[in-house]
């Protein structure tokens, strides 16, 4: 349990106490910053803890942001101030300061404390609303070195003291609710009249749904997700398990899809919506009662992606038993294409992350055509995001074919995928900016090189300073061009594949053998994913083994899911896996060679069984490493707040 200390006198009538234990604190009292101090000392060492000045007046929900967010070290709102264990020991020397002052001069304690000054407090500072700026960090007070005023709430001056020691004290954005501490009589009313007149309710509903969504979602699902997300938050639902139940769900219409019926196919567009439906509720339901995690954040991102594909795979299955159409290629060419998609995404926004001197002018044609109302969602819906992508392939699921599913599906995916790398490489090449060495190391893990690129990088490091900028992407494209050329235009079996992945892994180091803070270097990563996957693709397209196309599936799921999961450790600031996975599972150049290697070796059933050892020797590796790091991390709370990129 989480611990709130109530500063000053107590006021009478107030609801703060109530509403400070509806939100899980442990109430307790101190008279003035020295008894603060001691209840400080007495509360153990790894809870939150949270000082409330008493006379608070103010929206519940505003004190949940404020105080129960679990992304954030230190917030504050105007008369609440709260600190996470990790800046319990900073909250404690700021109130231990505080207390030394008032000790050696009571004039300094805050206004209404016993033997405080009698001068009256300044309304202006006490008795705004939170909303109209004043809850703005830019102007906290303290936060341009300036000494706080003596007559401002204890928990102000803490906070202003926590900003000048360096601790990064959120203030979460408001709105229409209210967060005061008014202290005349006629402040106070005003408060009251204008926490009435807010609908707290509904500002904390509209306020579950993500700030940026596509526009199926926007306008289909969330009116009324947000409601299913409340009824889950009253019954005392975690995120984690509507995420699971939204798994389940996928699986259930992944298995009604691979039943091969028209009766199967109409259910599995029903239930694909209703795991979406369920997959935009347990995100609302985290941003609705503040129920961040590291974990969920995680098992959003994956699961998306395993419901996805799992869909991908029953389609492939209801194919083969409805009418004996083999459309597994389909199933797996949209499995790679849509995950290259998110690579692209993905390098380029961390390639950015933090560049300075970021100008560009389709950039700025691009937030120009964002300020126009109806061309923000024709933009959206270009890039076909999760929720189009997954309403179209149910609706042509029930009414349609698995084989014209998958068609249309890689269809609008191609073409969202030029879209949105057309408009970046234009952003890149347009824009004058300077890359950090922490977007280079993302970049660098991001491109998951092997043994094999390592030891071409070393070899090759003096000359890859010598190359201009562009070489580096065109050096991975290529490279990744030859080998699945060759797989595709050489007899299969032969040796030219294997001449080819070796030639992939020379010029996968040299494009890594630098920085990669090129420009256009944000393209290595995705390339490198093209190559592999495409050429585990098109070999066993072309084995004509039976089986060998489903253990390719398996195959890339499995490296995919590796990938992914690199992403979102890089995203939740936890650095990529260990570099002993990533070598121990080959790396892109490594595994690529592994599969020439099988498809040379084997010409029949043993090239399948040669795939799904493989396969499941990865999965294995990968997913003991991932589900270890991930129930065990420390990282901060994180949750995605911006909506699929893509």
């Amino acid at each position: 349990m989480s611990t709130a200390i109530l500063t000053g006198p107590p006021v009478v009538g107030s609801s703060l106490t109530d509403d400070l234990r509806s939100l899980g604190f442990d109430v307790r009292s101190a008279a003035d910053a020295a008894a603060a101090a001691t209840e400080l000392a007495g509360v153990p060492a790894g809870e939150r803890v949270a000082l409330v000045d008493s006379r608070f007046l103010g929206h519940r929900h505003a004190l949940r942001l404020a105080l129960t967010d679990p992304r954030f070290p230190a917030a504050a709102v105007d008369g609440a101030v709260t600190a996470a264990p990790e800046a319990r020991d900073e909250l404690a020397r700021a109130l231990a300061t505080r207390a030394g002052r008032t000790a050696a001069d009571p004039a300094r304690l805050p206004a209404g404390a016993p033997g405080a000054a009698g001068a009256a407090p300044s309304e202006a500072d006490r008795s705004r609303p939170a909303g109209d700026g004043s809850n703005d960090s830019a102007g906290t007070p303290g936060a341009s070195g300036a000494a706080p005023a003596d007559d401002r709430p204890l928990p102000d001056t803490l906070a202003a003291d926590l900003l000048a020691t360096g601790v990064a004290v959120h203030r979460p954005e408001l709105g229409t609710l209210v967060a005061a501490v008014p202290s005349a009589p006629e402040s106070r009313a005003a408060a009251r009249a204008a926490i009435a007149a807010v609908d707290e309710e509904q500002v904390r509903l509209r306020s579950a749904v993500k700030s940026r969504d596509g526009f199926f979602t926007t306008f289909c699902i969330s009116p009324y997700s947000r409601y299913l997300a409340r009824w889950c938050a009253r019954r005392g639902l975690t995120p984690n398990q509507v995420t699971t139940a939204s798994l389940l769900t996928a699986l259930i219409a992944a298995g009604c899809a691979a039943t091969g019926t028209r009766t199967g196919f109409v259910a599995a567009g029903v239930l694909l919506i209703a795991s979406f439906v369920l997959d935009c509720t347990d995100g609302q339901l985290a941003r609705y009662s503040l129920q961040y995690s590291t974990l969920g954040a995680w098992l959003d991102a994956t699961f998306d992606r395993a419901k996805e594909y799992a869909y991908y795979a029953g389609l492939a299955l209801g194919a083969a038993n409805a009418s004996g159409d083999d459309v597994w290629a389909l199933a797996l060419g949209a499995m790679v294409l849509q995950t290259c998609r998110h690579v692209v995404d993905f390098s380029f926004n961390e390639a950015n992350h933090d560049a300075t001197g970021n100008t560009s002018p389709t950039a700025a044609l691009s937030d120009r055509l964002d300020s126009v109302g109806w061309t923000v969602w024709v933009r959206r819906m270009i890039v076909l995001p999760i929720g189009e992508r997954w309403a179209m392939i149910a609706v042509l699921t029930a009414l349609t074919t698995p084989r014209i599913t998958l068609v249309v599906l890689i269809a609008g995916c191609a073409v969202a995928a030029c879209y949105t790398t057309a408009g970046r490489v234009l952003r890149s090449v347009t824009r004058k900016a300077r890359r950090t060495d922490r977007a280079a190391q993302a970049l660098a893990d991001l491109a998951d090189s092997g043994p094999l690129a390592e030891g071409f990088a070393a070899a090759f490091r003096r000359p890859a300073r010598a190359l201009p900028g562009l070489a580096v992407p065109a050096l991975a494209l290529l490279g990744g061009a030859a080998v699945v050329a060759v797989a595709a235009l050489t007899p299969f079996g032969g040796p030219w594949p294997l001449v080819a992945a070796l030639g992939y892994a020379a010029t996968s180091g040299l494009a890594v053998a630098r920085p990669l803070k090129g420009p256009l270097d944000w393209l290595v990563p995705p390339l490198f994913r093209a190559a592999e996957y495409t050429t585990v693709l098109v070999l066993a397209a072309r084995s004509e083994v039976n089986g060998a196309l489903p253990a390719a599936f398996g195959l890339v799921a499995a490296v995919a899911y590796h990938h992914y999961d690199t992403v979102y450790r890089i995203r939740g600031g936890t650095g990529a896996p260990p570099r002993r996975l990533v070598r121990l599972i080959g790396g892109h150049e490594g595994r690529t060679l592994a599969v020439t290697v099988a498809a040379a070796l084997w010409h029949d059933q043993g090239f399948t069984i040669a795939l799904t050892a493989l396969a499941g020797a990865l999965a294995l590796a990968v997913l003991i490493e991932s589900i270890r790091f991930w129930v065990s991390s420390g990282a901060p709370a994180v949750h995605d707040e911006t909506g699929e990129p893509a």
